[in-house]
């Protein structure tokens, strides 16, 4: 009896131990497989670059309307241009650049208000100057308008008009601004012939350096080649950590493949990093150019 008690206690001790055996052989290899990985970690912070969103800035002092009428009066562009710069020079200020694009965002106005018969800086149908200078193909990073209605005797006069009006005064004289467009003419408004005269003024988003959009799209192409490596090591790792490492033959080759992924990975996430610092330093730069410009 004695021995058969034995023998049973031997076989329960066995029992126990090979089951800890296995229990801890299991928990030796997870160990094993977790340390052989070498699990990615994605860098916080990538893709999170922004670029500032530009804010604008727009004069539209209230329309100005002649109180005198010339009937031989006469308008030109050229002439407003000169007469304009003038002031400036009389106020220790540069000449403003002639701009095409703002010639024809002014003419594009003139012909508006003699189409649809009103006299503002917003349209009957919400049109107003941005809408022009886009229309236009003007990029700006600060804008004005001046208007005038009515016979002014000639150019000289309708910028002192403009000058002797504070609203006016203050475009024609902004340090800020840099370029110039004028458009001028003579047509039927409230059934009287008379002249229309719109300035626009602008400092050109060219005055600040624009961020390199090409840096913007290679981040974005590398975010998405990343996204893709995402679940391709998620997958691999996923059929690694269901597989026996001792027992299956293709063990190694699959946590060779899957660092060599992790690898390309992580060099991946540098590149975007330095793309990303890239750009942030240029989006800085021109944010800051924005700052002292407005």
């Amino acid at each position: 009896m004695k021995k058969i008690r034995l023998i049973i206690l031997i076989f329960v001790v066995l029992a126990i131990f090979i089951a800890g055996f296995f229990f801890f052989w299991n928990q030796i290899l997870n160990l094993y497989t977790k340390l052989y990985l070498k699990l990615p970690e994605l860098q916080k912070g990538v893709g999170d670059f922004v670029m500032q969103e530009i804010e604008k800035q727009i004069s539209t002092p209230p329309p100005l309307r002649s109180q005198v009428d010339f009937p031989e009066a006469f308008l030109s562009r050229t002439g407003v241009i000169k007469w304009t710069n003038t002031q400036r020079l009389k106020y220790g200020l540069p000449p403003l650049k002639e701009n095409l694009k703002l010639d024809k965002s002014a003419q594009l106005k003139v012909e508006d208000m003699f189409k649809y018969q009103y006299f503002g800086h917003i349209s009957p149908s919400g049109v107003e100057i941005r809408d022009l200078a886009n229309q236009a193909g003007y990029e700006f990073i600060s804008i004005g308008e001046n208007l005038a209605l009515g016979n002014f005797e000639n150019d000289e006069a309708l910028v002192q008009a403009w000058m002797e009006s504070p609203g006016h005064r203050e475009n024609i004289l902004n340090n800020k601004y840099t370029e110039i467009g004028i458009f001028v003419a003579q047509g039927t408004f409230e059934g009287k012939t008379t002249w229309l005269a719109v300035q626009h003024f602008g400092l050109p988003l060219s005055a600040c350096p624009k961020p390199d959009e090409k840096i913007k799209t290679e981040i974005e192409s590398d975010k998405t080649q990343i996204k893709e490596l995402e679940i391709k090591l998620q997958d691999l790792l996923t059929e690694i950590q269901d597989m026996k490492p001792r027992r299956d033959p293709n063990y190694n080759q699959k946590v060779e493949e899957y660092n060599a992924l992790v690898a390309e990975y992580n060099n991946l996430v540098g590149e975007i990093k330095d793309l990303i610092d890239k750009y942030n330093s240029q989006v800085n730069l021109f944010n800051n150019c924005l700052t002292i410009s407005q």
